[in-house]
């Protein structure tokens, strides 16, 4: 950093002492409009704005869908969660954290620490960095509890087409990908998910977070939600035929005044017109989301408002026009222990001048084009009780220290034909504030974005599989047709897959969809391995789709063998146990899988599978294993690892060593990748880091 650099770094720092502290958490308005409408049970209003006023405690998720999960668990309740839980910062004492009750196998957890502490705070500095390595790792998301509510109602499974409308930044894209992994027998579940935002540059931000799960399932697109186009797909009768989705996620742009407790700005710019703009859009994105789901499928439309403007008006204009098609779900018993209010079916409107109507033949010609007759309660009072408005689910923020969230689930009745209206255009604009990665500046801006490399299948009797399938002896039932790349001219840098469907829909679908990425990386190039019989090496984020295909190239590797490989840089042969010695003795030179399976004499070792990448050269072994993946390991064999803060150097625990990587590095000479650049998205997940950023890392680490 240059001395300008860092005099404005210091300015800005002295400007912002103050900060957030200087904002009044106060707005006289927004408790006015709120204490008239009556959402808060009696008694409580001072309870909710002294909720408010808070800061938003941590919260975690742990991906569910893995087969390690529960060594996370472990890790978590008997490691970090005992060491902190007696920590006391500025007079405050940590409590011990808390598994949210109504989330399934206690994989979510809350504590009373707000963000800010657990960032700043040198006593919990550990507890940060494990969270910081296992998020980037895909292993644990930092999400606000709230937020992991709308996809527990979807009720997602293995073989559902999913398409969320409005993705972007992507925990909840992150949660639906989980779930449709439930089993991780299965490499290829039948369903997918379609992830959609129309910010080009927020799709680079939600590729990010979906690649974490290193899922062959999950498609990023980029379109305005209000009229996402209508999809073809090849039916099993050979016909062509319209893509319905069985579960759609409608998390649609709001006001946000639920987020007040995370987003100070919206206590001073709150304003009633903000819903009042938003409603008609809302309505065209929950439209045209109930014109693609398929009969006796789901939507769940959510907001992070408390506005029934956003909320129960939208709901009750769906229901009105769909004249029966739809009906609104009863979720009630479906999260056990989430405290929840039902949905309201009287309100009114109030504008930013105090104004109030309560209903749409009080409203004067002037108003109408900022106030429309949608965003009133029904009138008739027979309509009003069938649409069941109660079954809406609204969450306050003092009832279990969350932030606020509305969530409806709508089911698409099958006694009706679904309504064929037809959306108007618009552009969503985000009311909440999230902070995106800049997509990658080697692409060609367009008007409407960037430029994507395309997408290509290969055909089965492409010249690139039998070199591949040779040297792994891959099964017979292994689905090259799966398999895509990224240029139709030159050399294949990296063999991608994805699923059967997901082919289907891109087949079908080339010239109406903006495709931002897809598939998950199984192999890429080097050149080294030309002279060993196979010139792709197995990439590590596809070794859980590729592993159940593969057939040789394996060596068995124990809990110390797994230590050595990811705490020492290309150790001998001779350092491994003897098993795997021996194995790797008559393996020839190459890409190879590094499996573990669960020893039950050794109870403290990890009981679930891993399988690592690697590389067998003359001499020595290696694991091409990502950066934040070997911590993730190290910390289930018993390694501690962590960092001073800011670089500050290492500690005891951890000793850096710089590497120059021998052996089955980099392909060609091809420039490495920066961390920064990987954040962005770049070369689409390309694990080739530079120094102690590469695969592999080249650090030795001790056991604590």
């Amino acid at each position: 950093m240059g001395k300008r650099s860092r005099l404005r770094k210091k300015e800005h720092q002295n400007n912002s002492k103050p900060g957030y502290a200087d904002i009044i958490k106060e707005n006289k308005l927004f408790e006015a409009y709120y204490q008239e409408l009556g959402l808060v049970p009696e008694g409580e209003f001072d309870q909710f704005m002294a909720a408010m006023r808070e800061p938003l405690p941590a919260t975690i998720r742990i991906t569910g869908y893995k087969s390690h999960a529960k060594e996370i668990l472990h890790c978590l309740k008997n490691k970090y969660f005992k060491e902190i839980q007696e920590v006391e910062i500025d007079g405050q004492k940590i409590e011990a954290p808390q598994p949210l009750s109504w989330y399934p196998d206690e994989l979510a957890w809350h504590t009373n620490m707000s963000r800010k502490i657990l960032r700043k705070s040198p006593l919990l500095e550990k507890f940060h960095q494990f969270l910081v390595s296992e998020t980037e790792s895909g292993n644990i998301s930092r999400q606000e509890a709230v937020s992991m509510i709308p996809p527990l109602l979807m009720k997602i499974e293995p073989h559902h087409k999913i398409l969320d409308m409005c993705a972007a930044p992507g925990s909840k894209t992150a949660q639906l990908i989980e779930m449709l992994h439930s089993d991780m027998d299965v490499p290829f579940p039948e369903g997918f998910v379609i992830a959609n935002d129309v910010d080009n540059k927020r799709c680079y931000l939600l590729v990010h977070q979906a690649k974490r799960l290193n899922s062959p399932c999950i498609m990023v697109v980029n379109h305005d939600a209000s009229c996402i186009p209508r999809l073809q797909i090849d039916t099993e009768d050979g016909q062509k035929g319209t893509l319905f989705y069985d579960r759609i996620l409608c998390d649609v742009p709001c006001s946000g005044d639920g987020t007040m407790r995370k987003n100070i700005d919206v206590w001073k710019k709150w304003t009633t017109s903000n819903s009042l703009h938003l409603h008609g859009l809302q309505i065209r994105i929950a439209v045209r989301g109930v014109e693609q789901l398929a009969v006796g499928g789901r939507m769940v439309y959510s907001t992070c408002s408390l506005n029934p403007i956003e909320d129960e008006a939208v709901i009750a204009t769906l229901l009105e026009k769909s004249e029966g098609a739809l009906e609104l779900a009863d979720a009630s018993v479906d999260l056990p222990g989430l405290k929840w209010m039902p949905g309201i079916t009287k309100w009114k409107l109030m504008t930013k001048e105090g104004q109030w109507y309560k209903d749409w033949s009080e409203v004067p010609v002037n108003r109408h084009t900022q106030i429309r007759p949608t965003m009133f309660p029904p009138t008739d009072t027979e309509k009003l009780a069938n649409m069941k408005l109660e079954r809406c689910m609204r969450i306050l923020p003092h009832h279990q220290n969350t932030g606020a969230h509305i969530s409806d689930g709508m089911q698409h009745h099958p006694l009706r034909e679904r309504e064929r209206g037809v959306g108007r255009k618009s552009v969503c604009m985000y009311s909440d504030s999230v902070l995106c990665s800049r997509p990658p500046p080697n692409k060609k801006m367009k008007r409407h974005g960037f430029k994507e490399d395309p997408f290509v299948f290969l055909t089965e009797d492409d010249p690139v599989f039998p070199p591949i399938e040779s040297f792994y002896d891959l099964s017979p039932d292994f689905p090259k047709i799966n398999v895509l790349t990224r240029t139709h001219e030159g050399k294949k840098r990296h063999l991608y897959m994805v699923s059967k469907e997901l082919r289907n829909v891109m087949l079908n679908n080339s010239e109406r969809m903006k495709v931002i990425n897809t598939g998950v990386k199984v192999w890429s190039r080097n050149s080294d391995g030309e002279e060993f019989g196979c010139a792709f090496r197995l990439a590590q984020e596809g070794i859980y789709t590729l592993f159940p295909y593969i057939r040789s190239r394996m060596i068995t590797v124990s809990v110390e063998d797994i230590k050595i490989l990811l705490t020492q840089e290309n150790p001998y042969l001779s350092k491994l146990e003897e098993d795997a010695h021996q194995q790797a003795k008559k393996m020839g030179m190459g890409s190879i899988v590094l499996k573990y399976r669960p020893d039950k004499s050794n109870p403290d070792g990890p009981q679930c599978p891993i399988e690592l990448c690697g590389w067998r050269g003359k001499t020595s072994i290696r694991a091409f294993v990502p950066r934040n993946e070997r911590f993730h390991y190290l910390r289930m064999l018993g390694v501690e690892v962590f960092r001073d803060k800011q670089g500050q150097g290492p500690r005891e625990e951890e000793k850096e060593v710089k590497e120059e990587v021998k052996e089955g590095e980099t392909e060609n000479g091809n420039k490495d990748v920066s961390p920064k650049q990987e954040l962005r998205g770049e070369n689409r997940g390309d694990e080739h880091l530079k120094g102690d950023e590469r695969e592999g890392g080249g650090e030795n680490l001790t056991s604590t």
